[in-house]
Order: structure tokens, then C-alpha cells, then sequence
């Protein structure tokens, strides 16, 4: 039903820059927010950042500072800039929609930070 599709992941070194783009098969203000996550090998999914309904953002302690999501309602899509990348942020990172008890994950974009 809902479909969610990531893109923008790649191969950077440590400081650079990835922008990373989802694109939801409906309006996104059908959800109550989107946000990103993010999987390395052999450890949890974890919470990157989200925007909700209302515009409002929050980010994992992490990233703070680093990263900045966004939203183009237009184009139903939402954006994860990264910048001043690091090895630890290499994972792949997912895409999810969220309306009550219900949630649509994407595929994933593989993002690889390293020299």
C-alpha cells in the first residue's frame, strides 16, 4: 500500500556529505511523521531524526548538529542531510512513515563512510 523509497547513499570519506532522499507514494502530511533510521551490521535499528505533521524535527544526540532533515510536501519527500560524516555513521539507513500503530518502512540506501 504505502510505498517508501530511499536514495542518495554512496561511499564518502570521513568530514564529507551525503544527501539522502524519500519518496512516500502519497502525501506525507497523511502521516503522522517520517523519519530516518539507520542499521549496522550486527546491531540494532536505530533512530537518526524525524519530522512530524507539524514540522517539528528531533534528532538522535549523535547526529545533532551534523545532520538536518527536511521535507518537500510537493514532491512527497523527505531529505536527510549529513554532513561532517564519520566511520560510525556507516550503516543502512531506512525511511519510515508512521500513522498511528501502523508504520511503512523503505528498502534502505547503504551509506559507507571510510578512507
Amino acid at each position: 500500500q504505502v510505498q517508501l523509497v530511499e536514495s542518495g547513499g554512496g561511499l564518502v570519506q570521513p568530514g564529507g556529505s551525503l544527501k539522502l532522499s524519500c519518496k512516500v507514494s502519497e502525501n506525507i502530511f497523511n502521516f503522522n511523521s517520517v523519519g530516518w533510521y539507520r542499521q549496522a551490521p550486527g546491531k540494532e535499528r536505530d533512530f537518526v531524526a524525524s519530522i512530524n505533521v507539524g514540522g517539528r524535527t528531533d534528532y538522535a544526540e549523535s547526529v545533532k548538529g551534523r545532520f538536518a532533515i527536511s521535507r518537500d510536501s510537493a514532491k512527497n519527500t523527505v531529505y536527510l542531510q549529513m554532513d561532517r560524516l564519520q566511520p560510525e555513521d556507516t550503516a543502512v539507513y531506512y525511511c519510515r512513515a508512521n500513522i498511528l500503530s501502523r508504520n511503512s518502512w523503505g528498502q534502505g540506501t547503504q551509506v559507507k563512510v571510510s578512507k
